[in-house]
């Protein structure tokens, strides 16, 4: 996907994972993101953006302070180690993507568009953008960005692969490649260093303890949502269909049926559970290992009962939601994107993500290594006070996550899915799972499904506290009047725009209703982009 989609993913980004054992049930995470330089301070930061004294200011999407230290290439090599089979080498992993890199490969159409649409970046970001362009003598310069259909060669990117083929992490974060990154990133007024290349080299991917929610509500027999912890925004996803939970429980929304799927009433209530959870991520969510994130106090039910309060089934909350007290509830004191699922036939699954944030990221490129450099960075807040503020050697807030459900009570597998797109990927975990729960949807219909979009999902086309919701055409007439009418600021989104909908990915595993222990493997892949499912 690196090769094929590099407007949306690359090695010059981050991952996460979250990986099912059939075996044991267990559920695993590893954190494959990368970390702010050593020497990025927030008074060298805010300095070298030229913010003035007294204002807050943000790192642009497009900086180079954005870079941070790319975590995915040491996140294959720990994945495949930890989760892998062993029958296979990082080499034959590798080597279908080198030889398309190197032999080249027709481009798709949506990658196309993006590609095109971004081809005004790669050029101003830094000057090695011939990289990642196509050669064309009829050109102005000779280089164009590819149109649908076009043949291209990406050899120096085949040639990255390469090395961490033959040489693992070591040959990305030291060598030639570490010293291009650095050199780049330097030459343009960044401040990252090769030391910064070498301690995410020797700290490894992380593993961490994936975060769950169980949830019984809508008519479900029982689903436990898995969701990788912060730095990643999972957390959303748990929080809002915590809050759903509690207002079925307390009669504030009823169990609905199948017919009201994407009703207005149906959406309100996942709406203003999303508007509530976002308020307290946008401010909680930050790299655990700098800053405590009350992951627990957040999801505890106290807590979430606490903050359905905010809820009106008559009515839209269209003010700037502030984050709630955690550390105050009755819990603490009594105690961009490229996403892809994989199973195998032991029932293990994988549930997998990998982004440069933005597009192209930063759309820099340290010559001859043909990735761009992620823009990661620009989730960081510049405000002194604020949790996720910028420290150095730091993760910031990521929006980036993989889904993974099982069954209760046994925990046997349910599904591995995921949601690409920016803010859009939580908002897309709830509404793809309660697909399937209250719509009785399959994988594939329960993608299908038009969706809604609260502020502007994409990280660079805007903000989670933008009010507006987004509808996504294709939603019944009558659903979007009756939103309207609950007040909601309501804009339908068609074409190309639909992107900022997020594309999606659903692998299933359900057993036969006779037939015990005879379980059959389903799958969706999202319409809105060039992906599918297959059987291998």
């Amino acid at each position: 996907m690196n090769l094929t989609e590099p407007c949306s993913t690359g090695i010059g980004g981050d991952m996460f994972c979250l990986y099912y054992d059939a075996a044991s049930g267990k559920v695993s995470a590893l954190n494959g993101s990368g970390r702010a330089g050593g020497k990025c301070t927030l008074e060298t930061i805010r300095k070298s953006l030229g913010i003035p004294d007294g204002t807050v200011g943000k790192i642009p999407m497009n900086s180079v302070h954005a870079v941070t230290v790319p975590g995915a290439a040491a996140g294959w090599v720990d994945t495949v180690e930890r989760f892998g089979s062993g029958k296979l080498t990082l080499e034959q992993i590798l080597a279908p993507a080198i030889e398309l890199g190197e032999k080249g490969f027709p481009v798709s159409e949506l990658t196309a568009y993006f590609w095109q649409r971004s081809e005004k970046s790669l050029r101003a970001a830094s000057p090695n953008f011939a990289e990642m362009l196509k050669p064309d003598p009829l050109a102005p310069d000779g280089f164009r960005a590819p149109q649908a259909g076009d043949i291209i060669k990406l050899p120096h990117l085949a040639n990255t692969f390469r090395t961490l083929a033959k040489e693992g992490k070591k040959g990305f974060y030291t060598g030639r490649i570490a010293s291009e990154i650095i050199k780049v990133v330097q030459d343009l007024g960044g401040h990252l260093t090769l030391d910064d290349l070498q301690h995410h080299l020797d700290q490894g991917s992380e593993p961490v303890e994936p975060l769950s929610l169980k949830f019984t509500g809508q008519g479900s027999t029982g689903v436990e949502l898995w969701e990788h912890p912060p730095n990643g925004q999972g957390i959303v996803a748990l929080m809002a269909l915590g809050i759903l939970q509690h207002l079925e429980s307390t009669s504030q929304i009823p169990v609905f049926t199948p017919e009201q799927h994407n009703s207005a009433p149906y959406l309100h209530a996942i709406i203003e559970a999303l508007r509530i959870s976002f308020a307290d991520a946008s401010w909680f969510v930050t790299d655990p290992n700098t800053t405590r994130v009350p992951s627990s106090e957040l999801l505890s039910p106290s807590y979430l009962a606490h903050r359905s309060k905010l809820f009106s089934p008559t009515s839209a909350n269209n003010s700037i939601l502030t984050p709630g007290d955690p550390y105050a509830s009755p819990a603490l004191s009594s105690s961009d994107t490229v996403y892809f699922a994989v199973s195998d036939s032991a029932g293990n699954a994988i549930s997998f993500i990998n982004s440069n944030y933005g597009g192209f990221g930063t759309a820099i490129i340290p010559h001859h290594c043909g990735f761009t450099l992620q823009n990661r960075g620009a989730n960081f807040s510049l405000d002194a006070k604020h949790p996720n503020v910028l420290e150095p050697r730091k993760r910031p807030y990521h929006t980036i996550i993989p889904g993974l459900v099982t069954n209760l009570p046994d925990n046997s597998l349910h599904s591995v899915f995921g949601v690409m797109g920016g803010f859009m990927q939580p908002q897309g975990h709830v509404q793809v799972l309660l697909g399937q729960i209250v719509g009785g949807l399959n994988p594939q219909q329960a993608l299908d499904a038009p969706r809604i979009c609260i502020g502007a999902g994409m990280p660079d086309e805007g903000d989670v506290y933008d009010s507006t919701v987004y509808v996504e055409e294709g939603m019944p007439a009558d659903t979007v009047d009756g939103l309207k009418k609950l007040g909601h600021q309501v804009q339908v989104v068609t074409g190309q725009g639909r992107a900022l909908f997020g594309r999606g990915q659903v692998i299933r595993w359900t057993e036969d209703a006779v037939e015990k222990g005879v379980g059959v493997w389903s799958g969706g892949s999202d319409f809105r982009g060039d992906g599918g499912a297959y059987p291998a």
